[in-house]
């Protein structure tokens, strides 16, 4: 896999992409926001990997800009900033997952497994449809009754999550593990506050309401 490292910390970049070659992946690392953000836009890159804390330009505003013109490219971010808010803050930014630092390099690499995985699981012209919502994959478009809906990255990929699995009760630990990848911290209420945003965005102002809590067992998206 083709790796771009974007972490301004010497001795963590040279662990990372030590610890990948040696899974014989390709890796390129850089030092600065400004750079990272000048090579992800300039060169195919399979997968990102994004310092939160950068000089010249944050990880916030690389993520933010490399979704602009890049939608497909999968970004974990890294950072030391651990709360609910922080991680949120990445993934609105357009994040695939976030990893809070420090972490064991077994859970770095679960991590890239499992994005690989979500990557080459949506097949060209994948569409999905629940009553009049319908979600376009290879487009990443979603509409509900012809109305286009505006989705961050994570917020899509729950949609897409909630929506293979329709008239599903999908646990919170499966939504977790599917969403944001594995030994994701299930101790905070990043799920809840996902499943409200799509709440407002899909079903906010129809009568028909799609999104459904089953109380002690998870969630579910039904016709």
């Amino acid at each position: 896999m083709k790796i771009l490292l974007i972490e301004d910390e010497p001795k963590v970049a040279a662990f990372i992409k030590k610890g990948l070659e040696e899974q014989f992946h390709n890796v390129t690392a850089v030092y600065d926001g400004s750079l990272g953000s000048r090579l992800a836009l300039e060169q195919d890159f399979e997968l990102i990997i994004l310092d939160v804390i950068l000089p010249q330009v944050n990880g916030f505003e690389v993520c933010r800009q490399i979704r602009e013109f890049k939608k497909e490219v999968p970004i974990l971010m890294l950072s030391a900033l651990g709360t609910v808010n922080d991680k949120v803050q990445g993934l609105e930014n357009g994040a695939d997952d976030y990893l809070t630092k420090p972490f064991h390099f077994e859970e770095l690499l679960a991590r890239i497994k499992a994005l690989d995985r979500r990557r080459s699981m949506v097949l060209p012209g994948t569409v999905y449809q629940v009553a009049d919502l319908q979600m376009d994959c290879f487009r990443k478009t979603v509409t509900r009754g012809g109305n286009m809906i505006t989705l961050t990255v994570k917020e899509f990929t729950l949609l897409e999550v909630l929506m293979y699995n329709k008239n599903r009760v999908l646990s919170r630990v499966y939504i977790a593990e599917a969403v944001w990848g594995i030994n994701f911290n299930r101790g905070t209420n990043l799920i809840d506050v996902y499943i409200n945003y799509l709440r407002t965005k899909v079903d906010k102002g129809y009568s028909k309401q799609l999104i459904h809590t089953v109380i002690g067992m998870g969630y579910m998206i039904r016709d």
